[in-house]
C-alpha cells in the first residue's frame, strides 16, 4: 500500500469544465457537493483506502520562527494560498494507477447546476524514505 495526497485546488490548475465559483452556487448545489465528498470518503473507508481528508477555510496566515525568545512572525493571509488550496484527501492504495483512478472519480463531484465539475486534482505520493545526501568529489 502507498499513501497519496489528493489535493483540491481553487486556482493554479487548468480551469475545470464546470468552472462556476462555489460562492455562486445555490445552497442545494453546495449540499450536493458536500454529500458527494462524504459518500466518496465513506466508500473508501469500506475498502480500507481512506486515511483522512478535509476542506480548508479561506482564512489563514504565514508563520515563521523569528529567533530564540521572540514571538513568531506572522503575515497574511495571502489570497494566493486561500484561493489555491480548497481541501485534501489522503488515500492508501495498492498502486499509482489506483490513486489516479480515484482522483478521476473525485473530479466528478457535482457543482453548479448539479453537473460534474471535472476539476483537476493534484495526486502526490507521500515520501517513503528520507532523501540521502550525495557526496560530491
Amino acid at each position: 500500500m502507498a499513501k497519496y495526497l489528493l489535493l483540491k485546488h481553487y486556482r493554479g490548475a487548468p480551469a475545470p469544465v464546470n468552472d462556476v465559483p462555489m460562492d455562486q452556487w445555490t445552497p442545494e448545489e453546495i449540499s450536493a457537493h458536500v454529500r458527494f465528498m462524504r459518500d466518496f470518503a465513506a466508500r473508501l473507508e469500506e475498502t480500507g483506502e481512506f486515511v483522512d481528508g478535509n476542506a480548508l477555510a479561506p482564512e489563514g496566515e504565514w508563520v515563521r520562527y523569528d529567533g530564540e525568545g521572540r514571538p513568531p512572525v506572522t503575515d497574511g493571509p495571502f489570497p494566493e494560498t486561500k484561493d489555491l488550496i480548497a481541501g485534501w484527501m489522503i488515500i492508501d492504495v495498492d498502486s499509482h494507477e489506483r490513486a489516479v483512478e480515484l482522483a478521476g472519480e473525485l473530479s466528478a463531484a457535482p457543482g453548479a447546476g448539479g453537473k460534474p465539475i471535472h476539476e483537476w486534482l493534484e495526486v502526490r505520493p507521500f515520501l517513503t524514505a528520507t532523501p540521502g545526501i550525495t557526496e560530491c568529489h
